[in-house]
């Protein structure tokens, strides 16, 4: 009996324990944690996108959400009880979450995550090492080179406001300079040369995130061609001939054109020669005098009349 007394001790007190040890860590949680904690926590950050990124909690047949809160460096030194919650990851399903527009500052973050499912909720699991977004990985920029008319032109692709690029472009040929260009964003056609029939070009470009202060690699060489050899002579001789010509006609048209204007508006009028003076005013006015006086003295008979008419 005393045995079977001890056994009973023995199994009450193992209950005990084991009841004991099952509470202590949702006692240490803010609240009851009941669903396990997401596992595996890491942030991918390519080209200033970072994604933070953990192992989904199972639970068959339902939909388990999660919470995203962080720290900055401020928060971890002065109020490490703060959290700030996440911009776009309260309650998603995803086992991912954007914190692009969290990481704000060139400092070390601290990441969390929980679970939750109904009214259960998990506890919060801490990402290992905190994130800063200088470590971020630039990748070679992509590019496209396209010829307009004898223009060598670039296009970027558009990889966000922080980015800007370092071109750089060189005729192909033995000892040719180097030319270095800088483009503030992509996504827009911008001009670099104006090439020469005949040559070939090449041009590479790469990142530069001054917020962090780095560059990329330097994207893979591309080489145009411009087809076609320097003007003929005859289409030279032929511009200089249009041009001479246009020297000559266009002065003679000008003249041409003003004196038609010139008889337009003032036209010349020919006297004849009845209504031309050819002797001076004083010496005509004598003259019609005599001829007056002569005209006032002579009288003629009716027979001289008659006969002169008929005359």
């Amino acid at each position: 009996m005393q045995t079977f007394t001890m056994v009973l001790e023995e199994i009450w007190t193992s209950l005990f324990m084991w009841f004991f040890y099952a509470l202590i860590p949702c006692l240490l949680t803010d609240e009851v944690a009941i669903l396990p904690a997401p596992q595996n926590l890491s942030v991918l950050s390519t080209n200033m996108k970072h994604l933070l990124m953990w192992s989904p909690v199972i639970a068959p047949g339902e939909t388990v959400y999660y919470s995203v809160e962080y720290q900055g460096e401020y928060e971890s030194l002065y109020t490490s009880h703060i959290w700030i919650p996440s911009s776009w990851c309260s309650l998603t399903e995803g086992p991912e979450c954007d914190v692009t527009d969290d990481i704000t500052a060139t400092v070390p973050y601290n990441l969390r995550v929980r679970a939750t499912l109904g009214s259960q909720t998990s506890a919060w699991s801490i990402l290992k090492h905190p994130f800063n977004r200088n470590s971020t990985i630039l990748t070679r920029p992509g590019m496209e080179i396209t010829k307009d008319g004898f223009h060598l032109v670039i296009e970027l692709e558009d990889l966000g406001p922080q980015f800007e690029f370092l071109v750089a472009y060189w005729r192909r040929e033995p000892g040719a300079e180097e030319h270095v260009k800088m483009v503030r964003s992509g996504g827009i056609p911008v001009h670099l040369e104006t090439m020469e029939p005949g040559a070939a070009y090449c041009v590479k470009a790469q990142t530069f995130v001054k917020a962090i202060g780095r560059y990329s690699a330097f994207s893979q060489t591309e080489c145009v061609e411009v087809q076609g050899e320097a003007i003929p002579l005859v289409l030279a001789l032929f511009a200089f001939v249009g041009f001479m010509l246009i020297l000559v006609v266009v002065p003679l048209f000008v003249w041409k054109m003003g004196r038609l204007l010139q008889y337009s508006c003032c036209p010349v009028v020919v006297l004849p020669d009845t209504l031309k003076i050819t002797n001076s005013p004083q010496k005509l006015i004598s003259c019609r005098r005599e001829e007056v006086d002569a005209c006032a003295t002579a009288v003629m008979s009716p027979e001289e009349l008659l006969r002169a008419w008929i005359s």
